[in-house]
């Protein structure tokens, strides 16, 4: 995903978990190699553990920095497998709109690590449960 930060055109890295749980967000200035690699590596450092799969878009950079960063994790790249990327990136593009777009690099970093991690306590599964389920699983969640 892109964002214009003072007119300039920057990239927004997202990792997602196979549940829709963001992981890490970068954003960077470049798609190419060393950044997709810095990404990896970010990643890496901070969740501490290595995937078993990878799934991203057919960006070329991906294949070149996971042959270079973690070449035993399986790479997956195709047309609607990272669908779940795409779907978390949606609330981003909420804010992005209501905040009027982002000042800085620094301050849209800042907020997106924040945002991150506290709206997806807030959107849970709404369509498995009745009306009075979500009244109450909002009530707990508000509370803590």
């Amino acid at each position: 995903m892109f964002v214009r930060i003072n007119g300039e055109l920057t990239y927004l890295w997202r990792a997602v978990d196979a549940d829709g749980n963001v992981l890490d967000i970068l954003v960077q200035s470049r798609r190419d190699t060393a950044a997709a690699r810095r990404f990896f590596r970010r990643l890496l450092k901070k969740t501490r553990a290595v995937p078993r799969v990878i799934v991203t878009d057919k960006l070329r950079s991906y294949g070149a920095a996971h042959r270079e960063v973690m070449p035993s994790v399986e790479h997956r790249s195709h047309k609607g497998l990272n669908n779940r990327a795409e779907n978390s990136h949606q609330p981003t593009r909420q804010r992005e709109r209501a905040m009027k777009g982002f000042r800085s690099v620094g301050r849209a970093q800042r907020f997106l690590a924040a945002f991150s991690g506290i709206s997806p306590h807030f959107r849970h599964r709404r369509h498995l449960m009745t009306a009075g389920e979500h009244r109450l699983e909002m009530i707990i969640r508000f509370t803590i």
